[in-house]
């Protein structure tokens, strides 16, 4: 249904979907616009590691809950040096800082960040819309004159071809090869920094958030980060005791077209395999399954993931738009892990070799902490295959 409100008084900033739809509000953050996906999150906190995690390349994060900008924003509390996601949409204005390691206003945060906001939306109406109907493509602006052109961005969102088929890996992994030893951070020591390893991991940057790097350096790996397209030869040069997937933005199938056949020769190597998000849904294509775009997508800090091999129900993090396709898992690739909200699956693992993945993200930043255990396994595996 199109939605065309009359334009209220004082109204500098829109939010404009490509079917017609204009929703009006207040801008902030930097004046400009951006175009993406439209998505919600539903995590009440955490806001500044969901805008800079690569994940959300592409995409304009709504957030379902009201009051963003209590926790404020600080240096520390990013997942990369740049943020990914293209602006944000909110309920109410960002709301004042009331937290201890705040150092700046998150509306402050976001304009030197390049991040263009809208706020004063009906995220309710906008939710059940994108729960509804599927994640549409919008169009964020914030002019603080009021001077915006509705005819031009309708036009604009209605030809931005959306996210599947897009790479956007790519556009997010690092440029060249590089060491990481920073661990997890701690109360009145922050950061800590990994001085005796006990192991060696690659991990392949489809989009890495800085806390995976954490868990891994914490447990006593090094860590040596290497960009999407790195063959696995040079990878495999590189001697690591374990190979890492990581987490990332956009289309597995079209990553997969130069990924999924380095995976694939990364799993015929022996060496132990771990992947998160995208890399595990590039590992699942590598081992001959299939995925496919979902409606709406799973991203909040609150989403119930069953483990099929003990039972347990895990609470965790999730971002992702794509899920792999439960009928096209080969004989010897053996899902475990299930969502409890829609029945997507959540992990699998390789029989007889030391391979696994999950869909969600066990970092817990921000989320729960349910699912850490994963890091331990994946060290606990390495340790064993030495």
């Amino acid at each position: 249904m199109v939605v065309q409100a009359p334009r209220p008084d004082g109204a500098t900033a829109a939010l404009v979907l490509a079917d017609g739809s204009v929703f009006w509000g207040r801008g902030f953050g930097v004046e400009g616009e951006a175009i993406g996906e439209v998505c919600f999150n539903t995590s009440p906190t955490g806001y500044q590691e969901i805008l800079t995690d690569p994940s959300y390349a592409g995409q304009i994060v709504t957030f379902t809950f009201p009051h963003i900008g209590n926790v404020g924003a600080n240096g520390e509390d990013v997942e990369s040096n740049v943020p990914a996601a293209r602006g944000l949409v909110l309920r109410m204005d960002p709301t004042e800082p009331s937290n201890f390691r705040a150092t700046r206003q998150l509306q402050d945060w976001l304009a030197a960040s390049g991040l263009v906001g809208v706020a004063g939306i009906d995220t309710r109406a906008l939710t059940r819309r994108i729960r509804d109907t599927g994640a549409p493509s919008g169009v964020v602006l914030y002019a603080a004159n009021g001077c915006i052109d509705i005819d031009a961005a309708i036009a604009r969102a209605a030809v931005w071809p959306g996210l599947e088929g897009m790479d956007l890996a790519r556009e997010v992994t690092c440029r060249q090869i590089y060491r990481w030893d920073q661990t997890g951070w701690a109360l009145g020591h922050g950061y800590g920094q990994l001085e005796r390893p006990s192991r060696h991991v690659v991990a392949v940057d489809y989009g890495v958030k800085h806390n995976i790097l954490r868990c891994l350096a914490g447990l006593g790996s090094a860590v040596t980060v290497v960009p999407a397209g790195t063959e696995a030869e040079a990878i495999l040069a590189l001697e690591p005791d374990g190979i890492f997937l990581a987490n990332g933005p956009g289309d597995p199938a079209a990553t997969g077209v130069y990924a999924a056949g380095t995976v694939r020769a990364l799993v015929e190597s022996g060496k132990p395999i771990f992947g998160i998000c995208l890399g595990h849904q590039i590992l699942a294509l590598a081992l001959g399954a299939r995925t496919a775009k979902m409606a709406i997508g799973h991203r909040g800090a609150n989403h119930p993931v069953k483990d099929l091999e003990t039972g347990k129900v895990e609470i965790t993090s999730q971002n992702h738009g794509f899920a792999v396709l439960r009928d096209s898992l080969p004989p010897g690739v053996v899902e475990t892990h299930r969502s409890l909200f829609d029945g997507s699956v959540e992990g699998l693992r390789v029989e007889g070799q030391p391979v696994f993945s999950v869909q969600y993200h066990p970092e817990a930043s921000p989320g729960p902490r349910d699912a850490h255990y994963l890091f331990r396994r994946f060290t606990d595996m390495i340790d064993a295959h030495a």
